[in-house]
C-alpha cells in the first residue's frame, strides 16, 4: 500500500532545519502540505522550510472545513487542515508533532507520526546512520524530546542508546 502523509509545519521545520526534508520523500510516496500550514511556515522568520516549500518540492492543497469533532478540539489553524484532510480522504498519515492533535488523530481513527517516527523509519529502512545522532542534531535546535521516551523509542525501534 502507498504511504500517503499530510504534514504540518512542525515536522516540516524541524527536519528541513538539520537537513533531512529529503526524509519525507524517501519514506512515502506522496506528501501534501495544506495551504494554511505552508502560509504559517512562510509567514514566520526566514527559514530552509520556507525554502523547501518555495522550490516547489511539497504539494500544496486546500482542506476542506473541520468537522465539528475536529473543530472541538481547538487546535490550531495547521493541525486542523491536517486532520480536516485526513478524515475527508482515509488512507492518508498525518505527521503531526503535537500531543493534543495526535489524540484528536487517534480519535478519528487516523494513522498518525511525528518527527520521531519518521527518524525511527529512517533508520529501519537505512536512510541514516543514527537515529540517535539525528535526535541529538533536533535536540540542537530546539525540538524537545524528553529522555526518556528517546531511550526507549531507541531501544524498542531500532536497538540503539540514547546518550544526549
Amino acid at each position: 500500500m502507498a504511504e500517503r502523509w499530510v504534514v504540518n509545519a512542525s515536522p516540516l521545520i524541524v527536519l528541513a532545519r538539520i537537513g533531512r526534508d529529503d526524509l519525507f520523500f524517501a519514506l512515502a510516496d506522496q506528501v501534501i502540505v495544506p495551504r494554511v500550514v505552508a502560509q504559517e511556515i512562510m509567514a514566520g522568520p526566514k527559514d530552509v522550510a520556507q525554502q523547501a516549500l518555495a522550490a516547489g518540492r511539497f504539494a500544496i492543497i486546500d482542506t476542506p472545513p473541520p468537522s465539528a469533532e475536529i473543530h472541538a478540539w481547538d487546535l490550531g489553524a495547521g493541525e486542523t487542515a491536517v486532520l480536516s484532510f485526513a478524515v475527508a480522504e482515509p488512507g492518508w498519515t498525518v505527521i503531526l508533532d503535537d500531543e493534543a492533535a495526535r489524540k484528536c488523530a487517534r480519535g478519528l481513527s487516523l494513522k498518525v507520526k511525528g518527527t520521531l517516527g519518521i527518524i525511527l523509519l529512517a533508520k529501519q529502512k537505512g536512510l541514516i546512520a543514527s537515529a540517535a545522532e539525528a535526535l541529538r542534531s533536533l535536540r540542537a535546535i530546539g525540538f524537545r524530546i524528553d529522555d526518556q521516551t528517546a531511550r526507549d523509542a531507541l531501544k524498542r525501534a531500532v536497538g540503539e542508546e540514547w546518550n544526549p
